[in-house]
C-alpha cells in the first residue's frame, strides 16, 4: 500500500439500491485511507438513497435528474430522454468545475451520465460491476473506460478482456472489521432469550415477497421457540409492524443501520441475491438461504444465487416458490445443525476480503502513484 499527502481529485458515481452505494463507499474509503488528502464528490440521483447515505458517509455528493425507464407502459418514461440530455449536461458542468483526476463508477442511474462526462473531458474512469450479468450501462461505459472491475470470472464475454481485471466486490468496512458477539448482536435488538434467530433481509428497499410470506405464517412463527429479526423496508413498514404486534418473538424494522450486530446476531439469514449482499454474506459466514429477485435485469440474481448453490455453500429458493416453501426451509434449516455447520464452512470459503485494495491498487496504478 502506497501513502502519500498529495492531493487528489475522485469523483465517484453509484446510487439507487446500497448494491451500488456501498462499494462506491469503500472504494472512496480505500483510497482516503491511502491518500488522506483527497478530495472526493460524489454524483447520485436525486431523490434516490444515496443523497442520504452518501453524506452519512462523510462525503459530499451533488444530485442529477435521472431516473431509469419503465419496463411497463408509464408516463414517466416519456420524461426519460429529457432527464437523461439534462443530467448529461449537468454532469459536464460538475466535471468542469470539479476537475477530478479519475473517475469510478459503480453503477446506479446516476452513474451512466458521470463517467460519460469525465470520459469525454479525458478523464480516465474505473468501472465497478458487482453482478455476474453486467447492465446496459456498464457496457457502454466500459468500451472508454481505463478498467473494468469484476467479482465473477469469465466477465470478458461481456466486456474487454484487455481492461477487465477480476478484484471482488468491495464489502463494508464494518462488516470486514465486525467484532461484535452474538450476544452483543443479540442485545442490540433486545433480544433477551437464547433461542435461534433468524434475519430476514429483504435488502436497502425491503422486499415485498418477504414480507408477505412473513404475515402469512406469523401464527406459526409465535409458536415456535425461535426469534426472527424482520428488515421490511420503509414502504410496508407500518403495515408489518402492525401485523406481528404483541408478538415477542419477531422484531420488526425498517432499516438497519448497523448491519454488523445483525449478522452477529443470527444463526441463520433470509436474503435477496443481489452482488453485494452476497459478497457480505460470504465474509459473515453463516448459514443461508437466497431467494433471488425475479425482476432483476436478465435474471442475474438467480445466476449469483446459483454460483453458491453449485458450492454448496446456499440454499436458493425461487420468488414464485417462497410463499409456500420459505417459513418451512428456515424452520427445517434451524433444526439441522449439521446442514448450518456444512452451509457456513461452504460460504466462508468463498470470502474476498480485499477487494477495495486491490481496486485501490488499479487506481493508484491508473494515477501513476509510485
Amino acid at each position: 500500500m502506497k501513502e502519500s499527502n498529495k492531493t487528489y481529485k475522485l469523483l465517484v458515481s453509484g446510487g439507487g439500491t446500497g448494491g451500488h452505494i456501498f462499494p462506491a463507499v469503500a472504494i472512496a474509503n480505500a483510497f482516503r485511507r491511502r491518500h488522506p488528502e483527497t478530495e472526493v464528490l460524489f454524483v447520485g440521483a436525486k431523490g434516490k438513497m444515496e443523497m442520504q447515505k452518501v453524506p452519512a458517509a462523510g462525503y459530499p455528493i451533488e444530485g442529477l435528474w435521472i431516473s431509469g425507464f419503465s419496463r411497463s407502459l408509464s408516463w414517466t418514461n416519456l420524461l426519460f430522454p429529457v432527464k437523461l440530455i439534462h443530467s448529461y449536461f449537468r454532469a459536464g458542468a460538475i466535471v468542469r468545475r470539479f476537475r477530478p483526476d479519475l473517475a469510478v463508477g459503480t453503477g446506479g442511474f446516476a452513474s451512466g451520465p458521470a463517467l460519460n462526462a469525465a470520459m469525454r473531458a479525458g478523464i480516465p474512469a474505473i468501472v465497478q460491476e458487482q453482478n455476474s450479468f453486467p447492465g446496459i450501462t456498464n457496457k457502454i461505459l466500459s468500451r472508454k473506460a481505463r478498467k473494468v472491475c469484476v467479482a465473477y470470472e469469465d466477465m470478458e464475454r461481456f466486456f474487454p478482456a484487455g481492461k477487465t481485471e477480476l478484484t471482488g466486490n468491495p464489502v463494508r468496512r464494518e462488516i470486514l472489521d465486525n467484532q461484535a458477539t452474538r450476544e452483543e448482536g443479540r442485545a442490540h435488538f433486545g433480544i433477551s432469550t437464547r433461542k435461534k434467530v433468524v434475519l430476514v433481509v429483504g435488502g436497502s428497499l425491503g422486499s415485498r415477497t418477504f414480507n408477505e410470506c412473513m404475515m402469512t405464517d406469523l401464527n406459526r412463527i409465535r409458536q415456535e421457540e425461535i426469534h426472527v429479526i424482520w428488515q421490511t423496508g420503509t414502504l410496508m413498514f407500518d403495515q408489518c409492524r402492525k401485523a406481528a404486534s404483541g408478538m415477542d418473538n419477531v422484531s420488526v424494522v425498517d432499516f438497519i443501520p448497523e448491519m454488523a450486530k445483525a449478522y452477529a446476531a443470527a444463526d441463520v439469514i433470509v436474503s435477496r441475491a443481489g452482488a453485494i449482499a452476497i459478497s457480505e454474506l460470504c465474509v459473515v459466514g453463516k448459514p443461508v438461504i437466497l431467494v433471488p429477485f425475479p425482476f432483476a435485469a436478465e435474471d442475474h440474481q438467480t445466476k449469483n444465487a446459483q454460483a453458491l448453490v453449485d458450492k454448496g455453500a446456499a440454499v436458493m429458493i425461487s420468488d414464485s416458490d417462497a410463499p409456500a416453501r420459505l417459513v418451512d426451509a428456515m424452520l427445517h434449516l434451524l433444526r439441522d445443525p449439521e446442514k448450518q455447520e456444512h452451509l457456513s464452512a461452504a460460504i466462508s470459503q468463498l470470502a474476498v476480503t480485499n477487494a477495495a485494495e486491490r481496486i485501490a491498487d488499479i487506481m493508484e496504478n491508473i494515477l501513476g502513484i509510485a
